[in-house]
């Protein structure tokens, strides 16, 4: 067994993953389940960080639901906290569609409907999508606690 050196500092990472059903009811599941393990993790409801990931992932989640539903297949959440030697929050929903959406501007701002990811844009550190193996995307945002 080595020791670990004086410089390297222990990282603590909570991680919570959960399928969904692609529906709106499996959507705010999603929501409620994020808010209730962020609370278990220390971060309380009504924090601005907590506040913040539940329109996050209640739009990404909605999103999977409506815009990467692909019939009999789920889709997943997955929250990652590292807290050590930084805080972290990182927030992840993947689906079984490939297709991605396009990206909004602000001039875009007027319409109805699609106005989602500027909101996670908005609330979120930074974000990205990802293609996932074997098949789909991962929407990917990250919160500084």
């Amino acid at each position: 067994m080595t020791t670990p050196h004086a410089d390297e500092v222990p990282v603590t990472v909570r991680v919570f993953s959960q399928r969904f059903s692609s529906t709106p009811r499996g959507a705010r599941l999603a929501r409620h389940l994020a808010l209730y393990e962020l609370d278990r993790w220390g971060i309380s409801y009504g924090t601005c960080a907590s506040d913040a990931t539940a329109q996050i992932v209640a739009e990404l989640a909605a999103n999977a639901a409506t815009h990467g539903r692909v019939p009999g297949r789920d889709f997943e959440l997955t929250l990652k906290c590292a807290t050590e030697p930084f805080a972290l929050l990182r927030i992840e929903v993947s689906d079984t569609r490939s297709e991605r959406q396009p990206i909004l501007t602000l001039s875009d701002s007027f319409t109805e409907s699609g106005r989602g990811l500027l909101l996670v844009d908005a609330l979120a550190s930074r974000w990205w999508v990802l293609d996932r193996d074997p098949v789909g995307k991962t929407v990917c945002a990250e919160l500084d606690l």
